[in-house]
């Protein structure tokens, strides 16, 4: 059996098992590496996780390293990684995707999805396009929990809701906190980034056997590569709408993007990460065997704008939709999805992330779409088993189906208001 496997398995069997501490395997495996790997000195050896506990116990690792460190072997400490502790290998992509792949059936969803989505999008599908899920997803068993009730949900209100749902892994940060399942998937500041891939995988795999299409948020550039291609919709939030780096990104998703407005409310952020998004580029990558490559896009037709508010107030009235319209449309093809409509998301800077006024804003777009209101192609909710949310913690001390982020609308009152949207599209069409 693969280490992946071996670590596929291990989750499968219990996803919050601590295996922060790496076991006598990883280190086997690099005393058996070539000698003249430099990698092959810095893979979890038992010096590293000396060094590891020094740090634990608020010591200098700098007092233990010495000429031990491995720059300091191959000749290079001057001038390169003396700010780096380790470069622990991951498995590359194509051995996650052969270990845990998409069933035939995942494979169909997501194809089918990402067709509906795009006539959405696009004006050739009425339905109104829902994103709601957690904020982040730090408990796999709670996450699936979720997809299996709005599972049922999702199939008794599709004749006019297409509903997706959050299912986010990365957290982008203002200064510093949790950075998302990825990251840290104990909860405990371990980062052991191997683990949070193939348990981040397997989670969109278990919600994707629920019959629910997933949205995520795209912010390392190399994680897409281990996920993406069971992802239906994503986004490029606040804070990195302006990079090139995630518009370069974008440029060569497979499945629809949504920019959100910049933390500053720039709505010329966004549209100009769409214009951007929608062209060629080559740039810096990684291709499927984990190796460093010059990717070359074709551009991606189907990003829009999503509208989040910012840190002067909202920006999801009516006045603010129509604004931002005549923005895009001013330099958007017609035929654009981009200038079809735009997403609201009740959540953020739209509703200081306060659930209550969240549910709110979910009801006021809903009577404003009802009454036909245009450029409104979607709504983004935040929501999960339990309301608002709790500091982070191990697992085991966290309340089951309580956000560690964002302040989330509980389970029933989610859908109470999925239900309200639907009657908004059935008012909205009956009064054509």
């Amino acid at each position: 059996m693969s280490d992946i496997a071996h670590d596929g398995a291990a989750i499968a069997h219990d996803g919050a098992a601590d295996q922060g501490g790496r076991d006598d395997r990883d280190d086997a495996a690099s005393m058996n590496a070539q000698p003249d790997s430099v990698l092959a000195h810095s893979a979890y050896t038992h010096e590293a996780k000396r060094v590891r506990h020094i740090i634990a116990q608020g010591g200098n690792p700098n007092d233990y390293l010495g000429e031990s460190a491995w720059e300091n072997q191959v000749g290079i400490d001057p001038i390169i990684n003396r700010r780096v502790f380790e470069l622990d290998p991951l498995p590359s992509p194509a051995q996650v995707l052969g270990e845990l792949p998409l069933t035939p059936a995942d494979r169909q969803l997501v194809i089918e999805s990402r067709d509906e989505l795009r006539d959405v999008l696009h004006g050739r599908d009425d339905r109104l396009l829902v994103i709601v899920g957690p904020c982040s997803v730090h408990d796999p068993a709670a996450a699936l929990d979720y997809a299996q009730r709005l599972a049922a949900v999702r199939e008794e209100l599709e004749d006019d809701l297409l509903i997706i749902m959050r299912v986010y892994f990365e957290k982008p940060r203002t200064t510093i906190g949790w950075k998302g399942l990825i990251n840290d998937p104990d909860l405990d500041g371990t980062n052991n980034v191997k683990k949070g891939l193939l348990l981040a995988r397997k989670t969109l795999l278990d919600v994707l056997g629920t019959g629910v299409a997933a949205a995520t948020e795209f912010l390392e550039p190399t994680s897409p590569q281990y996920i993406s291609d069971a992802i239906t919709w994503g986004a490029i939030g606040a804070r990195n709408t302006e990079s090139q780096v995630h518009r370069q990104l974008a440029s060569g998703m497979s499945m629809p993007i949504g920019f959100k407005n910049a933390t500053d409310g720039s709505v010329k952020a966004a549209l100009d990460g769409c214009i951007t998004a929608a062209q060629r580029h080559t740039f810096f990558g990684i291709n499927h065997e984990g190796r460093a490559a010059a990717v070359e896009t074709l551009g991606n037709e189907n990003c829009h704008v999503v509208l989040r508010g910012s840190s002067h107030g909202p920006n999801y009235s009516a006045e603010d939709v129509a604004a931002a319209m005549v923005q895009i449309r001013s330099v958007m093809p017609p035929g654009s999805a981009c200038a079809h409509g735009l997403i609201i998301d009740c959540s953020h800077g739209n509703s200081g992330k306060d659930e209550i006024r969240q549910a709110q804003v979910v009801r006021d777009v809903a009577a404003r779409y009802a009454a036909g209101e245009n450029g409104i192609t979607g709504v983004m909710m935040e929501s999960f088993l339990e309301g608002g949310n709790q500091k982070p913690a191990p697992l085991s001390q966290l309340v089951y189906g309580k956000s560690i982020t964002d302040r989330c609308i509980a389970w029933p009152e989610t859908d109470r208001l999925l239900h309200e949207l639907a009657a908004a599209v059935r008012t909205r069409r009956a009064g054509r």
